[in-house]
C-alpha cells in the first residue's frame, strides 16, 4: 500500500498540471484551416508558368482538405456524445482528485488525532463524487443512444 501512496503523491502534481494546461487551452493541435488558407494564398502568388509547382501545391491543399473532411466525419459521433453530456467534466475531475488526495492522506502518519476522521470524510467525498460522475456519464450515454436511434 505504501507504493500506491507514493504513486498518488507522484501523480498528483502531474494530473494537476495537465488539468491546468487543458483549462488554459495549451493542448491544442495545429490550425489546419489556417495552413490551408496560407497555402491557397501561396498558390495565388505563384506565377502561372510554374505548372508543376502549382499542381503539387494544389494536390497538397486537396489532400489537407480531404483529411479535414474525414476527421470531421470521424469525430462527429464523439462530439455529439460530448455535447449530450449534462453532468460536467468537473464531476469526473473532482472524483479523480478525491481519490488522489485520499491516497496522499493514506501516507500521512496514522497516529495523528485527525487522521481517521479526515480519512473517513475523504472516503465519503470520493463515493459522493463517484456517484455524480457515473450518473452524469450514464445520462450522457443514454441520451447519445436516443439521439442515434
Amino acid at each position: 500500500m505504501p507504493a500506491l501512496a507514493d504513486l498518488a503523491v507522484g501523480i498528483a502534481p502531474i494530473a494537476g498540471g495537465v488539468a491546468l494546461g487543458a483549462a488554459a487551452g495549451y493542448l491544442r493541435g495545429p490550425d489546419i484551416r489556417k495552413a490551408i488558407k496560407q497555402d491557397m494564398e501561396l498558390l495565388d502568388h505563384l506565377p502561372p508558368e510554374q505548372v508543376q509547382r502549382r499542381a503539387e501545391l494544389q494536390q497538397s491543399i486537396d489532400s489537407r482538405i480531404d483529411d479535414l473532411v474525414a476527421t470531421v466525419n470521424r469525430y462527429r459521433p464523439l462530439r455529439r456524445a460530448a455535447g449530450s453530456y449534462r453532468g460536467s467534466l468537473r464531476d469526473i475531475l473532482l472524483f479523480i482528485c478525491a481519490i488522489l488526495f485520499t491516497g496522499v492522506w493514506w501516507s500521512v502518519d496514522h497516529h495523528k488525532d485527525s487522521w481517521l476522521p479526515m480519512f473517513v470524510v475523504l472516503i465519503v467525498i470520493s463515493v459522493w463524487a463517484a456517484g455524480y460522475a457515473f450518473s452524469g456519464l450514464r445520462r450522457s450515454r443514454l441520451s447519445f443512444r436516443q439521439g442515434k436511434d
